[in-house]
Parts: structure tokens; sequence; C-alpha cells
């Protein structure tokens, strides 16, 4: 499945939190500027790529291969993938269920989306959960009754970092993951086969949220910490782009690896 961010969208993400240009990066990296702008234009180089890794603080050897990475696709009975319009791009909303309990996690960009693809499946959510603000995951929660829960979130139950739900067989936990937008929450979840972790923006298949720099550091500190006790098998739900796995990303993820 295709990444929400390619190589491309890696570096640029990396120039901002660090506040650099092309060429204060190519300095950094001992290459000529020419070849860093032609990676930032698409030409990948694994080369170009590692030498880049080692100077913008990346793991290098997961950016060397970031052209060939793509996690592997997700089989689960508990959880639906919602693809949403988001102008000529997309969103996620991901619908976990257990025996008779619904959770739907984001809501879309526009107001009737995913009222509709729920409507498909024909299934009622018990609970909305809000990673964070930005309209693209907030702007279709209106059109359900069930009750809303996110961080500082009009029309929703405010929920704090460590947070603790049980709804039916599915315990919920709100982890920090402020940075791309603050505040952010990720929500992690047990009483399936494995436990996921839905992240909204803070992690993508291969890359982050992108972040300014003021707080770029201290965002990706922050990720780690916050998924460094978790296990291999834990299945993240981003809020773009395609479900992976934390030991995937422990191994192809440039920001996290």
């Amino acid at each position: 499945m295709m990444l929400e961010d390619d190589f491309t969208y890696v570096l640029r993400k990396a120039l901002r939190g660090l506040s650099l240009s092309p060429a204060e990066a190519a300095g950094r990296a001992g290459l000529s500027e020419q070849r860093v702008l032609s990676f930032s234009r698409g030409y990948f180089d694994p080369f170009v790529a590692r030498e880049l890794g080692n100077a913008l603080g990346l793991n290098a050897a997961a950016f060397a291969a970031h052209m060939e990475y793509h996690p592997a696709a997700l089989a689960s009975p508990y959880i639906r993938r919602l693809i949403l319009p988001f102008g000529e791009e997309h969103v996620n909303a991901w619908l976990v269920s257990k025996a008779d309990t619904h959770l739907l996690f984001d809501s879309g960009d526009d107001k009737t989306s995913c009222a509709e693809e729920i409507d498909k499946i024909g299934l009622e959510p018990d609970a909305i959960f809000l990673t964070h603000g930005h309209p693209d995951h907030i702007s279709g929660m209106a059109a359900f009754p069930a009750p809303k829960f996110g961080p500082l979130i009009a029309g929703a139950s405010h929920l704090d970092p460590g947070a603790k739900i049980t709804l039916g067989d599915l315990k919920l936990c709100a982890i920090d993951f402020s940075g791309h937008f603050t505040p952010s929450l990720g929500y992690l979840i047990e009483g399936l086969d494995r436990p996921v972790l839905v992240a909204g923006d803070a992690i993508f298949a291969g890359s982050i949220g992108g972040c300014d720099a003021a707080v770029y550091q201290e965002t990706i500190a922050r990720i780690k910490g916050a998924i460094s006790g978790l296990e291999d098998e834990t299945v993240i739900l981003p809020g773009h782009g395609p479900p992976t796995t934390l030991g995937e990303e422990r191994v192809g993820n440039p920001f996290l690896a």
C-alpha cells in the first residue's frame, strides 16, 4: 500500500523540524546542494539518503531503504479503515469493534462522508474518540449521537493523557502525542487479539506528522517514550496512510528506528 509520506516528505519534515535549508543540509552531509535538491524533487539515491540521515538525526539505514518500505497489509476482523475524502487526498477514520462494542476514532474532513461510510457497514458507534483538533479529523463528529471524547475539542468531553476508559471488552488509555498539533492524543486499545494504538497524525507508516522547529525534537522524544514499552506486534492506526505495526516502524521509520 502507498505510504502517506514518501522519502521527499521525510526529508521535508526533517528540514522543517531542524530549520535547515537544503543547502545547509547538504553542507552537514558533505553532499553537493544539487544532489540534495535532486533527492528532494524525487530522485531517490540510497547513498544520499544515508548521508542525509546521518546528518539530520534520522536512522540512516531506514532512510536508505525507505523507497522499498511498505508495511504488511493488516487483516483483522476487529478493525475497519474508513478512507475519507480530504481535498484531493484522503484521511482515515477507524472503526474498532469487539462483540457489541463499536468505537469510532476520528470522523473525517466534512459533515457527511464518515457517517455515510458507517451507514454502509450498518453499525452504530458506541463512542467517538478524537485524536486532535484539525478539521480533517473532527468535522464529521456531529453526525453521530454517540458520546464524544478528545483533547480540548468543542463538543467532546475532554480527556487528559493517562485517562482510562473501559467500554465493553475494550480498555483504552489516552497517550500524549502533542507536537504536530497540541494537544493531541493517541489511544492504546487492549482487549483485542493484540494491542492497537490509534496514532492520529503523530505516527505514519515510515514517517511522523510534521512539526515546527520549536517542538520537533521534543515531539520525537515524546513519541519514542510513549511507544518504548509497547510490543512489536502492536498495530498502529495512523490518521493518514496505511496501518502498520510497531515492529515494522522500529525498523523502517527513519524518525523512530
